[in-house]
């Protein structure tokens, strides 16, 4: 038996897959696995011992996108079994040119838990909840999602280390300040090493962050932004002793390591995407009137939701997880 998999295009809704998909693997134990999708997405689940050949899709690049997803349908070739966890309609097409016999997409509005299989009240599901529960509409059971899984090795630290991730793809709405970044960081370098995470769009931010700490006397600094791949990103995330970050794909990879966390959340919905699972984790927000509006930068210009979060809230939250042993 053959399985297609479309992975979503982020990496941390990627990475909140996980729980279904070992559910699906488990149900289907002895199938073949094809994983197709964004080339960060791919990356991060492709280690898996279960997954046999990985696609890139590169149909938004270059060219009429209709005739690209043909291409790469015929490049996929028919499976047994085709599913995605997009909802968009490209997807929609690329299953069906593939020729697969059964076909399921992935919707939002439809795949909610059920309370009794999944305790959550209405409108409060978390991702890795709907995931779990468009699987149970393939395979027909209604398993429980586990924790968050990637099988990328941990990288190993002489001393122990701090993560700071100051980005988030999405839009700057989810951003803190580096300057806060920085009080953070410098509070805690006599405690940890410093490690400072981002993609290759956020190396301003990180030098930003990178320059303060050199003003503030702190050296134990690493700078990592824009020099990762998305395997060594993992494993540098996975090694670590403590890690501050927004509402981002690093810290869903995070939680799947069950690295000690405080993440901090503004205008996205944290019931919904925050780290699953992770005992080891806090969550640091404001009640605001206007969120979580969900836009990728403030509507009403003042960012209030993530600008009044101090840097004293944030080391007291770390300080606690550390204390709590959590």
């Amino acid at each position: 038996m053959k399985i297609l998999i479309e992975l979503p295009t982020w990496l941390g809704d990627a990475v909140m897959t996980t729980p279904a998909l070992e559910n699906l693997y488990g149900a289907y134990p002895q199938a073949h696995i094809t994983l197709v999708g964004s080339y960060v997405a791919t990356e991060a689940l492709k280690a898996h011992p279960r997954v046999g050949r990985v696609i890139v899709d590169k149909t938004k690049f270059g060219g009429f996108r209709p005739f690209n997803i043909y291409r790469l349908a015929k490049e996929i070739g028919a499976h047994d079994l085709a599913l995605s966890f997009r909802s968009h309609l490209g997807s929609k097409l690329l299953l069906s040119l593939t020729g697969s016999q059964k076909i399921y997409q992935y919707k939002k509005s439809t795949h909610n838990p059920l309370p009794a299989t999944h305790s959550a009240p209405s409108g409060a599901f978390h991702q890795v909840q709907r995931y779990q529960a468009f699987i149970d509409t393939v395979t027909g059971r209604q398993d429980t999602p586990g924790p968050l899984r990637l099988d990328w090795p941990k990288r190993g630290y002489e001393k122990p280390t701090l993560g700071i991730n100051p980005g988030a793809t999405y839009g700057s709405a989810k951003r803190w300040y580096p300057d806060k970044f920085a009080e953070v960081a410098a509070a805690l370098s006599k405690r940890f090493d410093i490690v400072i995470f981002g993609g290759p769009g956020e190396t301003d931010i990180a030098k930003d962050i990178e320059a303060a700490l050199a003003e503030k006397g702190v050296e134990n600094v690493v700078n990592m932004a824009g020099k990762t791949t998305i395997p060594e990103l993992c494993g540098a995330i996975g090694g670590l002793s403590l890690f501050i970050t927004g509402d981002s794909g690093p810290m869903h990879i995070a939680a799947a390591y069950q690295v000690p966390t405080v993440a901090l959340f503004g205008p996205t919905k944290y019931k919904e995407t925050s780290q699953w699972m992770n005992p080891r984790s806090a969550i640091v927000r404001r009640d605001m009137a206007c969120a979580p509006c969900m836009k990728r930068t403030c509507p009403l210009r003042h960012h209030a939701c993530m600008k009044e979060i101090t840097p004293q809230e944030v080391v007291e939250a770390a300080y606690t997880l550390l204390k709590n042993g959590r």
